[in-house]
């Protein structure tokens, strides 16, 4: 995979961590050092992995998860682990106010002391706001940047994934320039629809002049949903063929942001 990876034309792979052990880190990590490829790390968080949980074995399982993928990443040589840290993904209720701030402090709190452990390792740990069919607790850029400050740890920053943001955000580009150069430290270009980067109705340059203007120089990187699986339809809500194939929506997209970016 690795090899098909670089001989599409990337420089850098993301690897979403479902269980921790079932990887070959080791092999991994020579083979992308072979191939000049770089390596960041994202999560999969469910229900057993919510630092907001109301459960608090829960609780202890999503803060030992983020602490094991720190250690990955910082192994890999990943700057970062992203992902929806701050909840299960498919999290949505209406619940209390009194709730909702008590789920919220258990999320601090666990940020917190995430942040100190990230330091120790050298990485940065990056929230994502999903949308609102995925998550009841961070959808915005705004929500997102309320959490990050209160965390106050030099190791939270915010991942911005442009699908999300198209259903959350009014002006992406606009909460792309909110987030600044200091928050951003990874961005996941994916299209409108979840399909080949280019051919749905997302403002791409505009996003672009935007991470110019902030001086972004992290990673853009593209979710290859192809063919619809168990796994992804549950997480994803992935019902229908994005494109012909995962590797045709790689490989298009990745020319679209060669023009893009060139």
């Amino acid at each position: 995979m690795l090899t098909k990876v670089k001989n599409m034309g990337y420089d850098i792979i993301e690897i979403a961590v479902e269980d921790t052990s079932i990887i070959d880190w080791k092999s991994i990590k020579e083979v992308a050092r072979d191939l000049d490829l770089k390596i960041t790390v994202s999560g999969a968080f469910g229900e057993e992995r919510d630092i907001s949980s109301t459960e608090p074995e829960y609780r202890k399982l999503g803060k030992e998860y983020i602490i094991d993928c720190i250690r990955i990443a910082a192994d890999t040589g990943s700057p970062i682990f992203g992902g929806p840290v701050y909840s299960a993904v498919g999290k949505t209720r209406i619940v209390s106010e009194e709730q909702k701030k008590q789920e919220r402090a258990w999320c601090v709190e666990t940020l917190v002391e995430i942040g100190k452990i990230a330091s120790d390792h050298g990485v940065v740990v990056g929230l994502e706001p999903l949308n609102r069919f995925e998550t009841d607790m961070v959808n915005t850029v705004d929500q997102a940047l309320s959490i990050v400050r209160e965390v106050d740890s030099p190791n939270l920053k915010i991942v911005l994934d442009t699908f999300h943001s198209n259903i959350e955000e009014k002006d992406i580009p606009a909460s792309i320039r909110k987030i600044g150069k200091d928050l951003l430290c990874h961005v996941q270009g994916n299209e409108s629809d979840r399909g080949t980067p280019g051919t749905g109705h997302l403002e791409w340059e505009g996003i672009r002049d935007a991470l110019n203007e902030i001086g972004y120089d992290g990673a853009v990187v593209i979710e290859t949903f192809g063919q619809p699986s168990k796994e992804l339809a549950r997480a994803a809500c992935i019902w229908r063929p994005l494109a012909n194939s995962a590797d045709e929506l790689a490989s298009e997209g990745l020319d679209f942001y060669k023009r893009l970016f060139s």
